[in-house]
């Protein structure tokens, strides 16, 4: 058995998103991602095959969503999920702090959880 911390071991200077698997098997994967004024490019849009359950652990971030159309602003506590190949990207977190993330991605029909919006 292991422990951690999920705010252990952030680096002070964070070009890029930092994504780290923390668990996972061939159905279930677990990530830690911290963001720190990070957004996804212009023009893309993660499209995945799997169902990604988000929950925001620290920060500020906001998620713009396709079919439909929507933004969610998400604060410490937050989460939702979003449905295998609903087109998503990460349109803008806090600059000026940490945000993070725990995300947990997982095939199969359950229904999307709904959470508090924020929007």
């Amino acid at each position: 058995m292991s422990q951690s911390n999920l705010k252990d071991a952030i680096p002070a200077h964070l070009p890029e998103e930092l994504i780290q698997t923390l668990a996972g098997n061939g159905g279930v994967r677990i990530e830690r991602i911290v963001s720190r004024g990070h957004r996804s490019p212009e023009g893309f849009w993660y499209d995945q095959p799997e169902q990604e359950f988000v929950l925001l652990v620290a920060g500020a971030a906001e998620l713009e969503l396709e079919e439909p159309h929507e933004r969610r602003q998400l604060g410490p506590g937050d989460y939702l999920t979003i449905a295998a190949h609903r087109r998503h990207r990460v349109s803008w977190t806090h600059p000026d702090q940490d945000t993070l993330w725990l995300t947990v991605f997982f095939a199969g029909d359950t229904a999307p959880a709904s959470g508090r919006s924020g929007a």
